[in-house]
């Protein structure tokens, strides 16, 4: 028997959570069976539901829990009859902060058959990497208000960086891109000439760090409204990009829609020296909830991303073979467009990953 065995915490969440959650791990025992590895599952029912009925978002000692897992597994967090951002911030923003889970890492890869909103581009033309910096800029919470609620009210959300942070940002993607050896070219995105302070700081370390230990990898700088429109007329040009929190979290929702839309778009919130956690970045898609209709491809991809992480790269090869069956078989990406039900699509890709 293997000694390769995994401690896997399982956050199912909200709406069509569950759902996909159940096909990802279906996909995840058929992978271990084939490439010869050990888990075992833990979950956790921590969502809107419990919120709701115990005031509860994310207990201390859960968080010192989860510490000591290979990876966490996360279906989807969010509820209709919560308010906008706490669970966001109680919970998701939460673990990535107190895990230190620097790095969003968001594959944008467009798989065969699966229809592309651009014109005349394939999956040759887009299979790039965005390496998002996950704990600092506007989402670190620095901020205030001064006269709420009166007609002077002042708001401030201050966007914090260090050469820390940036740093180990830049140097996770530059290691990436030369692991990938696709095309040795990593490229900066920013808004140098409006942002002066902040991207300044990550303009010196980008070229230094890439001058003194990466001199095999090209480097390339583009605006983020420039990084737009080059997303839609030329993604064949990038290879990997690193970028700050916030403008990460815009230009990732547009690599999601080129490469076929929400429902097999993947992520991963990386610490590489700790517990890093996966999950579709999709909603909770509450009105697709119990109907069999929701597509589970992006949770799938998100299990194929932690294998990854953890060293099995047989495994997630394989997963990688059972969404391009599965993709090959439907008829579209979107919930209740299938061609399937939800169940039925893991199957296919247990079908492709262990043929």
């Amino acid at each position: 028997m293997s000694d390769r065995s995994y401690k896997i915490a399982v956050l199912p969440g909200d709406g069509t959570g569950p759902e996909v959650v159940r096909e990802g791990l279906k996909v995840l025992e058929a992978a271990a069976a084939a490439t010869g590895f050990r888990y075992d599952l833990t979950h956790y029912d921590l969502g809107g539901e419990r919120y709701l009925s115990t005031g509860d978002i994310l207990p201390d000692g859960v968080v010192d829990e989860l510490r000591g897992f290979d990876a966490i597994f996360l279906g989807a967090i969010g509820h209709p009859e919560v308010q906008p951002g706490i669970l966001e911030k109680g919970l998701l923003l939460r673990l990535r902060f107190e895990l230190d889970q620097y790095i969003n890492l968001r594959p944008v890869k467009l798989y065969p058959n699966v229809e592309c909103p651009l014109k005349d581009k394939g999956p040759e033309d887009i299979d790039f990497v965005v390496v998002r910096e996950n704990t600092e800029g506007l989402y670190s919470g620095m901020g205030g208000f001064q006269y709420k609620g009166t007609p002077h009210e002042v708001s401030t959300q201050i966007h914090m960086t260090t050469r820390f942070g940036a740093e180990r940002a830049i140097r996770y993607a530059f290691e990436l891109t030369r692991k990938r050896d696709k095309m040795k070219q990593l490229h900066l995105v920013g808004k140098t000439n409006v942002l002066t302070f902040v991207h300044d700081t990550w303009w010196r370390a980008f070229h230094e760090v890439g001058e003194a230990d990466y001199p095999d990898v090209r480097r390339e700088y583009a605006h983020v409204d420039a990084t737009c429109m080059w997303f839609v007329k030329n993604p064949e040009w990038f290879d990997v990009i690193v970028v700050e929190n916030m403008f990460g979290d815009i230009i990732t929702d547009l690599g999601a829609m080129i490469q076929g839309g929400m429902g097999i778009a993947a992520g991963g919130n990386i610490n590489p020296e700790g517990v890093s956690m996966f999950e579709p970045i999709g909603g909770t898609a509450p009105s697709e909830t119990g109907k069999g209709t929701i597509n589970p491809l992006a949770a799938i991809g998100a299990m194929e991303m932690l294998l990854r992480q953890l060293g099995e790269a047989a495994a997630a090869a394989r997963i990688d073979s059972g969404i391009r069956h599965a993709t090959s078989l439907m008829k579209g990406m979107r919930a209740g467009e299938m061609g399937f039900t939800t169940t039925e699509v893991g199957d296919l890709v247990v079908e492709g990953a262990t043929s």
